[in-house]
């Protein structure tokens, strides 16, 4: 009987994975980085020429500080779910899945893998985004509660990573990752409380907004910039919210790992 090579976890094998995916991307950064950074950037000229003038305040900060923060995560969001819906999805179009598949790697390495590529992805949109926005004269991004910046950024882009990934096993071309970008990811974004305050809508789409986990996310980061949202009057709220955010993520990961370990729609 030989020694086993592999004994629980094959670290190898992970880091090996993760280092393919992220120097996938970043072969390409000026694509998959500061592109990105650069078209929500071009969010915060336009709505703050359009919407910020004459000193509007909106939380106690002038409007391009408000915004900003939820730019930058909502950049982070839409670059993790774009990373982690890619590979797969394009290993199941060339026929090159096997690639991902054969490799000695257990369900949940896999899963790790990949959706550490992807948060690595939508960390790295966030800091061009915010070394980009800090050129703005009117925006400050002092933080109040750096674990708020720090958990709400983590935990948003590891849940649209689970959701890229799903979205990338579900997919069977790439008009169908296209439409759960355009029909799901974008509008539970751009309607999240990202350029307002959900205490401006009417009370039917104040319930609507707080049964989108993208809102609680944007605010929760907001929060940790400006020491006040709109998820409650008081800090606990928040904290409530971070708490919840982290056990639908658990959730998320377990429904994931069982449709990965079942081989739908990926072993015949």
């Amino acid at each position: 009987m030989g020694q086993p090579v592999i004994n629980q976890v094959n670290w190898v094998g992970l880091k090996t994975l993760y280092m393919k995916e992220v120097r996938r991307f970043f072969k390409v950064q000026t694509q998959t980085i500061w592109a990105p950074a650069i078209t929500t950037l071009l969010f915060l000229v336009i709505f703050t020429i359009a919407l910020g003038r004459g000193g509007r305040e909106v939380l106690g900060v002038n409007f391009a500080t408000f915004v900003a923060p939820g730019l930058i995560v909502m950049g982070m969001m839409q670059n993790a779910f774009a990373n982690a819906s890619f590979s797969f999805l394009s290993g199941k179009v060339q026929g090159t899945i096997i690639d991902f598949l054969m490799p000695p790697l257990s369900e949940l390495e896999l899963l790790l893998a990949m959706t550490a590529a992807a948060v690595t992805r939508g960390i790295l949109v966030g800091f061009a985004l915010a070394l980009a926005m800090m050129l703005w004269p009117e925006v400050s991004l002092s933080m109040a509660h750096p674990w708020a910046v720090v958990w709400f950024g983590l935990m948003g882009a590891y849940f649209l990573s689970l959701l890229g990934f799903l979205s990338s096993i579900w997919a069977e071309k790439f008009d169908h990752n296209a439409a759960v970008t355009n029909f799901v990811i974008a509008p539970l974004s751009l309607l999240s409380g990202t350029f307002y305050v959900i205490d401006n809508l009417s009370p039917i789409f104040q319930t609507i907004s707080r049964f989108n986990p993208f809102f609680y996310v944007i605010s929760g980061f907001r929060f940790g910039f400006l020491g006040a949202s709109d998820i409650g009057d008081t800090n606990m709220a928040v904290l409530h919210s971070a708490i919840g955010l982290g056990v639908l993520n658990v959730v998320l990961s377990i429904v994931t790992y069982r449709v990965l370990r079942s081989g739908w729609k990926l072993k015949s």
